[in-house]
């Protein structure tokens, strides 16, 4: 129960992070601002796991499913994440990510004989109902803030399952390295240092795309830095230890509560609640994760 609480938790880490990185996202682009999260958070992440000892925990069998995980995951998954959510919204773009539970139960029941039992399908059908009743529904037009006016609809939408099905497979990889005996805080660490040094060969490489399109103002690299403590540091360290006991196609279900969680935070930040419709969302999804919790 505590590693289901544990993908919860990622999801509220993952919800909140959204809503932080939306500005520092448009500020810097989705390169530059991924590059500069990324960087303290190995830097953070690596330093706890060698005062720690986890990287003790690091043999052959454990390295390489990190580090596939790190590229698929961590480089592209949040990489384009932020590309969607700039063309999108941080709700939109949640919608779209949090189809990354069916992908994750796909590629956990094709590839590693994953079952689900009849009230964990059930509870992880509710949870991505929920969702999407939730967050279709979850703003009036009248009010909308201006991160919910969308540009380029169809490149948003595109990316946002992309960046999806690069998150499953991120979790996919990563199963086999903690099963293996891999530390959470360790496979968090080389997960983001693999990603991390992937975003600076791109920008030794001279990619446009990679150099920021804004100043490094103090409140930008500030938000960016609380961003990435919140959403990569305690979020996908959490994820690595649920993976320890929970099986993929559930810790994905449960981690896509995410854009149900945000409803709140953004009635928060924005100043407008959510119409009733979004509630009612919310609380069909809420029921389905606490069937999957007790099954």
């Amino acid at each position: 129960m505590w590693y289901d609480l544990a993908a919860i938790g990622a999801a509220a880490c993952w919800a909140w992070g959204g809503i932080l990185g939306a500005g520092p996202s448009r500020h810097f682009g989705p390169f530059a601002f991924t590059r500069l999260r990324l960087s303290l958070l190995t830097v953070l992440l690596g330093g706890i796991s060698l005062l720690s000892g986890g990287w003790h925990s690091i043999n052959a069998s454990n390295l390489w499913p990190a580090l596939l995980s790190g590229l698929t995951g961590i480089f592209l998954g949040d990489t384009i994440y932020f590309s969607a959510m700039n063309r999108l919204g941080p709700r939109r773009a949640g919608l779209l990510f949090a189809t990354h539970s069916v992908f994750s139960v796909v590629l956990g029941i094709l590839f590693l004989q994953e079952k689900l039992s009849l009230p964990a399908f059930v509870g992880s059908s509710m949870v991505f109902g929920g969702v999407l009743l939730a967050v279709a529904f979850g703003r009036r037009s009248a009010d909308a803030h201006a991160w919910e006016h969308p540009a380029h609809l169809k490149a948003g939408v595109l990316l946002g399952m992309l960046a999806a099905l690069c998150q499953a497979m991120g979790t996919f990889f990563a199963k086999p390295a903690i099963a293996a005996g891999l530390e959470p805080v360790t496979a968090s660490a080389l997960r983001m240092g693999i990603a991390c040094a992937a975003h600076y060969l791109l920008l030794l490489g001279g990619l446009s795309l990679a150099r920021s399109r804004g100043a490094y103002t103090p409140r930008m690299l500030g938000q960016t830095a609380l961003n990435g403590l919140v959403a990569l540091g305690l979020g996908m360290t959490l994820i690595m230890l649920a993976l320890q006991h929970a099986n993929v196609a559930t810790v994905g279900m449960l981690s896509a509560l995410s854009p149900v969680l945000i409803l709140p935070m953004l009635w928060l930040v924005q100043k407008q609640p959510p119409p009733l419709i979004a509630w009612l969302g919310a609380l069909l999804s809420c029921a389905g994760t606490a069937l999957i919790v007790l099954r």
